[in-house]
């Protein structure tokens, strides 16, 4: 079997993701893979942060002869284990994570400051906060006796239900011959 190490593509329309994988030749691009070596995000900002490689599985598959395509080599000549990129790559790491915490607490500074606007109560929910504030109130709940009826025995109960459907399929022919006249 020829093992490529080559890009899955992943994500939705307008929004690529890829996975580097180790897959059997033969397959298709999205198919079945042997192993994932780490993703490409083309998406990320950070030119140097888009690629996240396993440096020492790239290199086990490559030392059992693996063959990558185009681009996969040029992303394991700058990220793998003794890519040309790393110092780079992680300072971009850092920068990334740090611009995303700033504007995380951005965020919440900002949905702290602002006004909370007015609505106006919905009618069902102010029936609803009534009835749980009245609710904190026991009131009696009048008991109603419960009437024992005799259980029929299984035979007496089936002579009934026998005579009721013919009686009922008698107007119904009835009915028929009157509608068709």
């Amino acid at each position: 079997m020829a093992v490529r190490i080559r890009l899955k593509k992943m994500g939705r329309k307008h929004r690529p993701f890829f996975r580097l994988c180790a897959m059997d030749s033969r397959s298709p691009r999205d198919g079945r893979v042997i192993e994932e070596l780490g993703t490409y995000d083309p998406m990320v900002p950070e030119t140097d942060a888009r690629a996240i490689l396993k440096g020492e599985r790239i290199d086990y598959w490559l030392s059992v002869g693996a063959k990558p395509t185009p681009k996969v080599g040029v992303l394991i000549r700058k990220y793998g284990t003794d890519g040309s990129h790393l110092p780079q790559q992680t300072e971009a790491i850092e920068r990334l994570g740090g611009r995303r915490a700033a504007s995380i607490d951005a965020a919440k500074a900002a949905a702290a400051s602002a006004p909370k606007p007015k609505m106006e109560p919905d009618p069902e929910e102010a029936t609803e906060e009534a009835v749980a504030e009245e609710g904190t109130e026991e009131t009696p709940v009048a008991e109603t006796p419960v009437a024992e009826t005799p259980v029929a025995e299984a035979p007496a109960a089936e002579a009934p239900a026998a005579e009721a459907p013919a009686a009922e399929k008698e107007p119904a022919k009835e009915e028929k011959s009157e509608s068709s006249e």
